[in-house]
Parts: C-alpha cells; sequence; structure tokens
C-alpha cells in the first residue's frame, strides 16, 4: 500500500514541479526537507500529531465535526498513522530523482506530440512515463527495499505495551526484538535471513519486469 502511494505521489508532486511556476524552487526544498530530518525525531513530531487528546490531526478533524481515533494505540489505525509517515518521509527523495529524470527528457518530444495532437494527459503516458521509466523502476526499487526494512518509526511511535504493536512490526522490528529484548539471537539471525531471501526474490522478479516495461 505504501510503496504505490509514494511512487504515485512523487511522480505528481515532480511532475507539477517541473512545470513553469511561481516560487517552484522554494517548493522543491519544502518536499525535500523530510529527507535532512532525523527519523527519530520525524516519528517523535509525527507521534504528538497524531496524539488523541491534544494532536493537531484530531483538533483539526474536530473543528468538522468529526473525533479523531487513537492514531498510535488502536490497532485498526496505527498502520495507517506508520504508512501516512512513511509517505511523507519518502515524497521527497523520490521527488528529487524523478524530477531530474523529468529535466532529461528533451522538449522536442513534447512539441511533436503537440503537434500530432496529443493533450497533456496523452503526452504524460505516452511520452514522460516511457522516457522517465528507468528513474521510475529505480524509485520503485529503492522504495519497495526500505518499506521492508523500516523500523525507527514503529520503534518511535508505537509504545512497547500498546495492543497495536503487534499489527505494526515489520521484519527487521521483529529482529530487533527478539534479538536484543528476548535475546534470541538464532531466531533474530532466521529472520534476517527470512528478509534476505525475499529482498532477493523481490529484486529477482523486478529485474524481469524492467526488461519489458523499462525504456532505455
Amino acid at each position: 500500500m505504501v510503496v504505490p502511494l509514494t511512487v504515485a505521489l512523487s511522480l505528481i508532486v515532480a511532475v507539477l514541479l517541473n512545470q513553469k511556476i511561481k516560487g517552484k524552487s522554494i517548493y522543491r526544498v519544502i518536499y525535500f526537507l523530510p529527507m535532512v530530518a532525523a527519523p527519530a525525531a520525524v516519528a517523535m513530531v509525527w507521534k504528538w500529531l497524531f496524539n488523541s487528546e491534544f494532536g493537531l490531526i484530531n483538533y483539526l478533524l474536530s473543528l468538522v465535526g468529526i473525533q479523531g481515533p487513537q492514531w498510535v494505540s488502536d490497532p485498526n489505525f496505527a498502520l495507517i498513522a506508520i504508512a501516512i509517515v512513511g509517505i511523507w518521509s519518502a515524497i521527497g527523495y523520490n521527488m528529487i530523482l524523478l524530477l531530474a529524470g523529468l529535466q532529461e527528457i528533451p522538449k522536442d518530444y513534447y512539441e511533436a506530440a503537440s503537434i500530432d495532437g496529443a493533450g497533456p494527459i496523452r503526452q504524460f503516458f505516452t511520452v514522460t512515463l516511457p522516457l522517465v521509466s528507468p528513474t521510475l523502476y529505480f524509485v520503485v526499487v529503492t522504495s519497495i527495499i526500505s518499506a521492508m526494512q523500516v523500523f525507527d518509526t514503529i520503534f518511535m511511535m508505537i509504545d512497547k505495551t500498546s495492543v497495536a504493536l503487534e499489527n505494526t512490526q515489520s521484519l527487521v522490528y521483529l529482529f530487533y526484538q527478539h534479538s536484543f529484548t528476548v535475546n534470541d539471537k538464532g531466531y533474530g539471525s532466521a529472520i534476517i535471513m527470512l528478509l534476505l531471501a525475499i529482498i532477493m526474490i523481490i529484486t529477482f522478479i523486478q529485474s524481469k519486469v524492467e526488461k519489458k516495461w523499462v525504456h532505455y
């Protein structure tokens, strides 16, 4: 869920910021700021925003008559909260990569497509997507691997005694828990080997998909 949304939003933002708009340099800096901040600090800020009693998000929801949920303690919403933080944190980095790929596309292709009668939407699917596909492929691969290795956001946002912890544990978090909390190094090593195997399988599948969908 996180990876498709992150990649799609990053591409949309990159396309918008590649247009001739006022202050686009400022917008680029704003979107990239999450990558500069320490992940632990980001998680703590979001934990405050998600606070069910005095958090900003629930306060804004209350202004429109909506009772906000317990974001980080309710098992039904904790994973959504983690996903929101993950998407927000990754958009800036992915946007910069995709923006660099978009700026490498010659303007002549868009002019030729416009002469042939292609509108903005058709140009996006027939010109932009094929030519930015190498960068998009890299973004997808790195996003999947990063999503599987998430740890600090879960560790900082979800309380160790919370009932929501069971629904938000990643493989890396399980490795930490069994290796350093339970002190079962063998089980922890098995988890890491499983994670390695999953990443290798996903990478192999993506390498096969690359030959069909990526245009160099």
